[in-house]
């Protein structure tokens, strides 16, 4: 790894800068991925079925109407923001390589 490579990667710093930062918002996320999979998949492990979520900001929206409260399934509809702004986020990457961190 070159110096410059490593330089790079010390400005994303995934587990100092988003884990550590956000650790109980990230774990309410998992729920949303672990909830959605089992409701789509119940009888497989654990994936993401894009077919299933195609409607991210607007569902972003509906769950932000409700922010500060349980869906019926209780999980908490800010966790479903914040999943949905992921998905949006990782789809918007994915869709458009220029958008892309080069560092690896």
């Amino acid at each position: 790894m070159t110096n410059q490579l490593a330089m790079s990667r010390k400005k994303i710093p995934i587990y100092s800068g988003v884990i550590k930062y956000f650790p109980d918002a990230l774990q309410e996320v998992a729920k949303v991925s672990y909830a959605g999979s089992k409701q789509h998949h119940p009888d497989q492990p654990m994936h993401w079925d894009r077919n299933k979520s195609t409607d991210d900001l607007d569902a972003l929206m509906r769950h932000l109407i409700d922010s500060g409260s349980k869906d019926d399934d209780q999980i908490l509809h800010d966790a479903k923001v914040a999943w949905r702004a992921l998905s949006n986020l990782q789809k918007l990457i994915e869709n458009n390589p220029k958008l892309k961190s080069n560092v690896k």
